[in-house]
């Protein structure tokens, strides 16, 4: 016989038996055909805790395991097929040449997959399928009383009562062995033959007419009579078991028995006589006392039968409990696993609440961000700005309701490193101007370069509301009061404003011989004069 070449996978011990390892998972359980990559080597089954090789191929953790303990200088299988003549050192498998592939097995642990037991209807992940298996009530499982039959873990009890040969009774009677089931249906020939009345030969005494009398009018003389009987019969069980006379216990039942017998016929025959009839009680007495006695053995043996029930019964409850266990089991498993979901959802959610409180403090930075790039695009440095007012009307209508009567314009610079300030625009008048003029103030602010300014502000300031037909522009001018505080250097964000109260009248501003007002748009322009 040739012999075989080290590393061959076609030998008989390079491939375990048919129960030694847990292979991969088969295919027909996922959803959807898997991949390749998620395929072992050997088995060609989902792998079961992957492990890659040098070469990059994968196998069960099971299925490498026992081919490299049963097989020297092993050449992957996957190399083989690919290239046969390869030889190279990385294609070895050796216990040093594989490693535990995480990657993929966390791939492999959320595929979809289904049970494969017939009538199961359960649908999951990977990972979830052998606690599953575990617990399926259509799993076919072995017999735990070792009948070797193969049965659905929901039919267990059913089997252990109807069907396990290793579950059998004994009938108490006949000796014969057969299933629970049959035991409580079962009836033999010699409890048939015990239940037949007993016949006599005896010729019945008395008269039958006083005997059928005497049975109807002595009820409670019978029951006194069997009462006492069975109290007898106790007491004598309990004087054999004080006196340790655990052999000679049945004679003495049975002597006690024919004694209490014995007591019943002559009370009977008492009890005949008194009514005024002859001996013919004592033959029905004795044969009531027969009857009592083979009823009270049909008694043991009910009470024999119940007792395998009850032992049938405390096997079936003990492969219950072990099914509750598991179950238990598997609920402490399903509720850490909701306690563990469940702090990385309130995790997650406080993740969420953190960036949605950073998110709202970004709005409010950009927001700052664009009015401050806003405010730079409209500044100005050279002490010209030109303020473009927007929606006169409804600006107009504010002011007269007292809603919102003034507004100021963009600040603006009147040189580069010069004084900070704007315009106050009341639009109904302010001061000696109220309700007939438009009221145009001048206002110092508090600017970044105050401090190598000289104070207080003394520069001639102009105002012109443009006529944007260009015929006719309002002009206003005024030079500081020295020593008032508007022109002071600042010591709040802005200083009180100064300037012309009756700038334009409000009937001007409207007027269709000029065009102050077009567009429902105002154009205002206020220069500083720096070189006075």
């Amino acid at each position: 016989m040739a012999e075989r070449p080290p590393g061959d996978l076609d030998g008989v011990l390079s491939a375990p038996g048919e129960n030694e390892y847990p292979s991969g998972f088969p295919q027909n359980i996922c959803d959807d055909v898997p991949q390749d990559k998620y395929l072992c080597s050997n088995c060609n089954n989902v792998l079961n805790k992957a492990r890659q090789t040098k070469c990059g191929h994968r196998y069960c953790h099971a299925c490498v395991t026992w081919l490299v303990r049963n097989n020297k200088n092993l050449v992957c299988k996957r190399c083989k097929e690919e290239d046969s003549s390869l030889e190279n050192g990385n294609s070895i498998l050796t216990p040093d040449t594989f490693f535990n592939d995480a990657a993929i097995n966390k791939e492999i642990s959320e595929l979809k997959v289904h049970c494969a037991n017939q009538g199961c209807t359960w649908r999951g992940i990977l990972k979830n399928y052998e606690d599953h298996q575990c617990q399926c009530d259509f799993a076919l499982i072995p017999c735990n009383i070792g009948c070797g039959q193969m049965v659905e873990r929901r039919k267990l009890a059913s089997h252990l009562v109807k069907g396990c040969p290793n579950n059998m009774s004994t009938c108490s009677s006949c000796s014969q062995a057969m299933s629970p089931a049959k035991l409580q249906k079962h009836t033999c020939q010699s409890q048939a033959r015990d239940q037949k009345p007993a016949k006599t030969d005896k010729k019945e005494k008395g008269n039958a007419e006083k005997v059928k009398e005497h049975e109807v009018s002595s009820h409670v003389a019978h029951l006194q009579l069997l009462l006492q009987i069975i109290s007898n019969l106790q007491e004598s069980v309990l004087a054999s078991t004080r006196r340790g006379q655990e052999s000679q216990g049945p004679y003495g039942q049975i002597a006690a028995l024919g004694e209490a017998i014995a007591n019943l016929q002559m009370w009977g025959t008492t009890d005949v006589e008194a009514d005024g009839g002859n001996g013919g009680c004592n033959e029905a007495s004795l044969a009531q006392s027969l009857q009592d006695g083979q009823a009270t053995g049909l008694l043991v043996q009910r009470l024999e039968e119940l007792q395998e029930r009850v032992h049938i019964s405390e096997n079936i409850i003990t492969v219950l409990n072990r099914e509750v266990e598991k179950t238990q089991l598997g609920i402490a498993m399903l509720d850490q696993q909701n306690q563990t979901s469940r702090e990385t959802i309130q995790e997650l959610e406080n993740q969420i609440t953190e960036h949605q409180r950073s998110m709202v403090i970004k709005d409010i930075l950009l927001n700052d961000l664009h009015q401050r790039i806003t405010a730079q695009e409209e500044i100005s440095y050279d002490g010209t700005f030109l303020w473009k007012v927007c929606n006169i009307s409804q600006k107009m209508r504010d002011a007269s309701t007292g809603r919102k009567s003034n507004h100021f314009s963009p600040a603006f610079y009147t040189s580069r490193y010069g004084f900070r300030v704007c315009m106050r625009l009341y639009l109904n008048g302010d001061g000696v101007g109220k309700g007939t003029h438009i009221s145009l103030f001048f206002v110092v602010m508090k600017g970044e370069y105050d401090a190598l300014l000289s104070w207080p502000f003394k520069h001639k300031v102009t105002f012109f509301l443009l006529d944007q037909n260009h015929k006719e522009h309002m002009i206003d001018a005024f030079r500081p009061d020295l020593s008032s505080s508007s022109f002071q250097r600042p010591v709040t964000e802005m200083n009180l404003a100064s300037g012309c109260p009756s700038f334009c009248p409000l009937g001007k501003l409207r007027s269709p011989r000029h065009g102050y007002c077009k567009d429902d748009t105002l154009f205002i322009k206020c220069v500083v004069d720096t070189t006075s």
